[in-house]
Formats: structure tokens, sequence, C-alpha cells
């Protein structure tokens, strides 16, 4: 292998920044036809590859999967980030039982499938089985993004996708592993055990590091969501090194510092929404490479007959067995059903059995990759209309209002920097009938690019930015009463909404 001089360092920046223009002019294509970008980046990938334009041949299944690892940590991070806890805290119960019974069922009724109708031994299929039981909530929101769906919907779809990854890696290594399975109730209480060790391990990370981000007062403002990245890789780090589940540990962890109202939230979101493009679209063009297109052609159609088993029978399976105990509409349970899609996780866990050498693995990751290609295709463009026709739209709620806070330490307060949404209830709200603690106050005023001090009966309109003055003590209190009259209008408060 020859050395890296400057020059092959010139020309390696020159093709990554090229494939990361062409990723994100990509994006703009996803958005417009509806399909979840993955496709887009693996098929960059794969004309990048042997069988396309460039003939770059690239068969590194070690790297890949050191590199997909990393991805997920920083795709999870960012996801974790971005949950809101009062969505996600409803669902939460559901979410658990979908990625732990749910998960079970999935795994179960697919994997016989495989065995049955593709031909593939009990090995081989319960793999094929538990790789394909993640899904990608990334790939979900990203074709659901125009259409608001109640938040339980949200919620559940959400925290399980962020949930089940740790259960189904578990699955997959121990089916990948060379001895033979152990005992089904010895990888039960496995699976139990590494699950605790990552709640454990998340939740203490998240906590502490939030308490550290809101006590210590750094510099910069560009360094706090360098340290809340950090703290979340640290959680993974701390929860795979003491033998638990570091994918829980990062989610939990993340999601803990995103709901901790941290200074410069929105700049630690964007950072982290940054870093997991950037991850996505590394992960999926290397999937393009590593995959040999021509080879795909023999597992297409075992591909789709496992695919029809998941899609039409696994997953309604699960979703529906799962919310027996609750009281869920079935307009929602079938939504749920349909949205159960498949992206990173599946394809970069399907290279577990490569790893260690497992006889077939090489087939069940072309079918396991034409599996998330194909049904991605026929589920993406049609989540939208589905939701539509099953009259889930939320088009009527109120937008939150996005508040974004800076420290001033040595004058012991807060800069709340408010921007009104277009569907938020703050609009025709007067500033007196904000009535915030005392201590509070808004300072000024930002409308069609034109800033002005306001009064007590200035009328506050959608698209207007206020910038609000809190002492600390009352901070917390200020952004509570803020974010309640963007949800309840200027009564909130009197008939029991907010403060």
């Amino acid at each position: 292998m020859q050395p890296l001089t400057v020059h092959h360092l010139n020309e390696l920046l020159l093709v990554c920044s090229l494939v990361l223009l062409i990723a994100v002019a990509a994006v703009r294509i996803s958005s417009r036809s509806g399909l979840p970008s993955l496709l887009l980046y693996l098929g960059i990938g794969m004309l990048i590859g042997q069988d396309g334009l460039f003939h770059v041949k690239f068969d590194n299944v070690e790297l890949t999967q050191v590199i997909g690892y990393a991805a997920l940590v920083v795709i999870l991070a960012e996801g974790g980030l971005g949950t809101k806890w009062k969505e996600v805290r409803p669902a939460l119960p559901m979410a658990v039982v979908m990625s732990t019974v749910g998960v079970a069922v999935s795994v179960g009724v697919t994997a016989a499938g495989a065995h049955y109708l593709v031909g593939l031994d009990w090995r081989q299929a319960l793999i094929i089985g538990a790789v394909v039981s993640s899904t990608d909530a990334a790939a979900v929101f990203s074709v659901l993004r125009k259409v608001p769906l109640p938040s339980r919907v949200t919620g559940v779809l959400e925290a399980e996708s962020g949930f089940n990854d740790a259960p189904v890696v578990i699955l997959v290594v121990a089916f990948s592993a060379v001895g033979p399975v152990d005992s089904w109730y010895m990888l039960v209480g496995e699976i139990a055990l590494e699950l605790a060790i990552g709640v454990a391990i998340g939740l203490a990370v998240g906590f502490l590091g939030a308490y550290g981000l809101r006590h210590i007062a750094l510099p910069a403002s560009g360094l706090y969501p360098i340290a809340v990245m950090a703290i979340a890789v640290m959680a993974y780090a701390a929860g795979a090194m003491a033998h638990g589940s570091g994918f829980l540990a990062v989610y939990l962890a993340s999601m803990v510092l995103g709901n901790s109202k941290l200074p410069h939230s929105p700049a630690n979101r964007g950072f982290a929404e940054g870093l997991g493009w950037i991850a996505q679209i590394g992960m999926f063009v290397l999937l393009g490479l590593l995959v040999t297109p021509h080879e795909l052609l023999d597992d297409f159609w075992p591909a789709v007959v496992v695919g029809l088993v998941l899609t039409m029978v696994a997953r309604p399976l699960e979703v529906y067995a799962s919310l027996l105990p609750f009281r869920i509409p079935w307009q929602e349970k079938v939504l749920m059903s349909w949205a159960g899609l498949r992206g990173a996780v599946p394809i970069i866990l399907a290279t577990i059995p490569m790893v260690s050498g497992i006889e077939g693995s090489e087939k069940v990751f072309n079918i396991v990759f034409v599996l998330v290609v194909v049904y991605t295709l026929v589920q993406g463009p049609t989540l939208p209309w589905l939701a539509k026709a099953l009259k889930l739209g939320d088009s009527d709620a109120a937008s939150d209002l996005g508040i974004e806070s800076a420290p001033l330490e040595r004058l012991r307060g807060h800069l709340l920097s408010v921007a009104i949404p277009e569907k938020s209830k703050m609009h025709g709200v007067e500033v007196g009938e904000l009535r915030l603690p005392a201590g509070a106050a808004v300072t000024l005023v930002v409308r069609d690019g034109t800033s002005f001090v306001p009064s007590p009966t200035t009328v506050l309109r959608r698209g207007d930015e206020l910038l609000v003055v809190a002492t600390d003590p009352v901070r917390d209190r200020a952004e509570a009463r803020l974010r309640a009259i963007g949800q309840g209008g200027k009564l909130a408060g009197w008939l029991g909404t907010g403060r």
C-alpha cells in the first residue's frame, strides 16, 4: 500500500467534496419526489463502483462495518437531540413494547418466511429476520415532513426507531456468532442486561453532561455543539465498553441533552444535523461502493418474497400485537404498519455475518440490500398519500416556538431569541398580554427586517422575532410561559393550558 502523500490528499479532498456537493443537490430531488435520500446516496456509490462509470473496486467489509458503526452513532445522536420529550413521553410504553416484543414477533415471522418460502437455512433466516427488524426514523420523516401527523404517531415511530436498534444489534451478533446460539432464556437475559446497562449509562451521561453545560460558561458559543456531540459519543463508548448497548446509551443521552434547555440549543441541533447528513452520505455512498450490482440479480426475487412477508405480515402483526394493550385507533395502526421503513441500520448489520465468516453471508447481504431499496421505493412515495387517506394529517395544530438561549454569565441572566412560526397562537397577542414573570421582559421585536422597541400594546405577528431578557431565577418560567401562549393563546393558564 502506497503512503498517503499531499498529492493523494488533494485528489481525495477533490473527490470527496464533489461527492458531497452532488449528494447535497440530490436532497432537492429527494424532497420533490418523496423518496428518502438514502436511495440517491446508494445510487451515487453504485455509480462510482466497479459496475458503474468509474469502476472503483471496493470490497473491504471490515472497514465498511467500522465506518458504518461510527456513522450510526452520529445519526442516533442527531436523532436523540431532535426528539421532543413531550411527544415521546406519552408514546414511551408503546415504543418500548414495539422495540422488544414487537421485534421478537417480526424476527420470528420474517425468519419463518425466509426459511420456508425462500429455502434459507435457519441461521441465515434468523439473521435476515433480525437485520430487517430495525426501522429508520430518518427515512420515515423525510417523506412525511410535509404531512403533520398526530404527536402520538410521530412519538411512537421516533422512539421505536431509536430503541429497536439495540436489541436488533444484540440478536444479529448472537446469530452470527461462530459457536452455537445460547438457549433462548440466556439470550433474553443477555439482551435485558445489555439494555439495562445502556439505559443506566445513557441517562447518567446525559444528565451529568447537561448539568455541566448549564453551569459552566464556555468562552465561545461554537464550543457548545462540539461539547454536546462529545458527550453523546462518550455515552456510546462508555456503554459499549461496559458490555451494554452503546446505541441505546447514545440515543438516551442525546435525548436528555436535547430536552435540557442548553445554551445555544438550535445551534447544537444544527451542528448535529450537519454531522448527521455527512454520516448518512458517507455511509450510504460506501455501501453503494461495497455492493456489486450484477450479483444482486440472483437474489432479487428472494428479497422481494422476504420483503412481502416482512411488510404485509410481520410488520402488521408486530404493530397489532404490541399495541393490543393500548387503545389506538385502527387508522394509526395501519399507518404505523406501513411506516416501518428500513434504512441505514439493516444494511450495516448485514455486514456482521460477513465479517464473522458465516456461510451464505454474501447472499444475506444481497437480499437485505435489495429489500431495503425495493421496499423503500414502494413505501416511501405512498406514505404521505396513506396518511392523508386515513385522515391523520393534523394541519391545524399550533406550531411550537423556536427559542434560543444565550447565557449572560457576568450579568446573571439569559437572552432568549424567540421566533414566532406560522401557526403559533401567539399571533395577535399584545406584549402586555404575555404576562411574563417579574424579571423577564420583551426588549426588542424584529419584523420584516426592521427592529423596534415594543410597547405593552404592541401586537405580535407570525414571523416576528422577539428578544427577551430574563434573570437567571425566572429563565425557565419565562420560556415555559412563552411556549404556553404559543400553544394556547393569550388565555393560556386561565383555561388550564401552560402557566
